[in-house]
């Protein structure tokens, strides 16, 4: 299904650019306001009338947020501000509140230059690919609505969403169950410098912070989920049990044990996986992941009992999925966890209380949980790209592919894929053997490369 503006999560771009900008969100805005009354999802009178917004702390996010807002209003829906807040405080709050659709001005791992616009439905999960692709159809009949002016239609500001959030995240583990806890957070200068360390504290937690500052240009600079050089050096001088980082609009995590090594969210997803299978308490006895997922996810999972269903990349593939199989558990490698019996969506402060609870319950540490995936030799890439030709297309990359594939056989994989919200082509190559894996990207660059090549100078004549 082609979409025009939407990507893998939402719609994405740098700031000023020809899509994220004030007069493309305020058409954005009244395009989903249309979808909505077209499908009934509107009415007036109760809170289904409302639309919730939030933000995360990028210097464009104000603007954005009002013109969205302006756009809902030429459509006469109303809408309310949960301010800057993560993306799994908006998710939960459309559910609770009844809200007809829940909005979120981030581009989320991307530098302060970029920002973007998702939504989510009633249910506090992501729209489908179909629902985003009528939703640029009504965009196309949306004429060009007058520009927002700073200041414009002040919105309405919700302050007990977050606070909701938080009282109910730290229910999640008994009280005081983190007393004499260290532990390093890394907040990315993004959305989650309230709410996670609120939470953590009130567990009883002492947090040595990271990325605690955000001055509208610095999230995710150097820190985050994306960066985690600073985390695992602050774990190692603090000798913090655990370290924690979030992107830029906590959805996602990645941990430090306390040795100061990164787990990934293939890592996380198995200890959780493999601590449910043997507890009886993961349902259908099942774990969703992406195709991007380590194989040795599969192995870890299978030998505890269980089963893995692969998606395609993208977390809101994977909530479908769960939903479609009565699965509770899912996620990505880049640390987007969905625990579906606490939030409908990716929340990197969910995932990670889920973790330490298998850390309390055990009374083993991070390093000793983490042994239970063995991985299988993976090396990535991701090359910049002017133009997303059709993969099939590019003749000396499917040449590669196809030897390298036979040179792996039953015991590794190539996935070729197109990002989903950057104008990059990202590789990956899975195998047994490091050396052979290593060998094996570096051909599949090159076969890139010369593709490409090839396309620029076909384009000169």
């Amino acid at each position: 299904m082609t979409r025009q503006y939407f990507g893998t999560d939402g719609v994405r771009g740098p700031y000023g650019g020809p899509v994220m900008n004030p007069d493309f969100a305020r058409r954005l805005g009244a395009a989903a306001g249309r979808w909505l009354k077209a499908n009934g999802k509107h009415q007036v009178g109760t809170g289904k009338s409302v639309v919730l917004l939030g933000r995360d702390t990028r210097f464009s996010g104000p603007a954005l947020e009002q013109a969205v807002a302006a756009g809902l209003a030429d459509e006469g829906l109303g809408a309310a501000s949960l301010g800057v807040v993560p993306t799994p405080v908006v998710a939960r709050a459309v559910r609770t509140q009844g809200a007809a659709l829940g909005v979120v001005i981030t581009a989320s791992h991307n530098p302060a230059t970029d920002n973007g616009i998702k939504f989510f439905n009633g249910a506090g999960t992501k729209l489908t690919d179909e629902e985003e692709s009528q939703i640029e159809q009504q965009l196309a009949a949306v004429d060009r609505p007058p520009t927002v002016a700073p200041g414009q239609a002040a919105l309405p500001v919700q302050e007990g969403a977050m606070q909701e959030y938080i009282q109910a995240a730290a229910g999640l583990l008994r009280a005081a169950a983190l007393e004499n806890w260290n532990i390093v957070l890394d907040t990315a200068n993004g959305a989650t410098c309230v709410t996670s360390p609120e939470v953590l504290r009130r567990l009883g937690a002492k947090i040595t912070g990271l990325g605690d500052a955000p001055d509208g240009r610095n999230i995710n600079t150097g820190v985050g989920s994306e960066h985690p050089a600073k985390l695992c050096a602050a774990v190692r001088e603090t000798g913090a049990r655990l370290g924690i980082a979030h992107d830029g609009d906590g959805d996602r995590c990645i941990l430090c044990d306390e040795s100061g090594e990164v787990l990934d969210g293939d890592e996380i997803l198995t200890i959780l996986a493999v601590h449910g299978l043997r507890s009886g308490t993961l349902a259908k006895n099942t774990l969703v992941v992406t195709e991007q997922s380590n194989l040795g996810v599969d192995a870890a999972v299978k030998a505890a009992g269980g089963h893995v269903l692969r998606t395609p990349v993208g977390d809101r593939y994977v909530s479908e999925r769960m939903l479609a199989r009565g699965a509770m558990l899912g996620g990505e490698s880049s640390g987007h966890i969905i625990c579906a019996e606490v939030s409908p969506t990716g929340d990197g402060l969910i995932a990670t209380l889920k973790v330490i609870e298998v850390m309390l319950t055990t009374g083993r540490p991070l390093s000793e949980l983490r042994q239970v995936l063995r991985k299988y030799a993976q090396q990535s890439a991701a090359l910049p790209v002017k133009e997303k030709r059709p993969l099939e297309t590019l003749s000396a990359l499917q040449a590669a592919r196809r030897a390298i594939e036979g040179e792996l056989g039953e015991h590794g994989r190539v996935l070729v894929r197109y990002s989903g919200t950057e104008p990059k082509i990202r590789l990956l190559v899975e195998g047994e053997n490091a050396a052979q894996v290593q060998a094996c990207l570096d051909r599949l660059q090159t076969a890139v490369r010369a593709d490409f090549e090839s396309l620029m100078d076909t384009n000169k004549h």
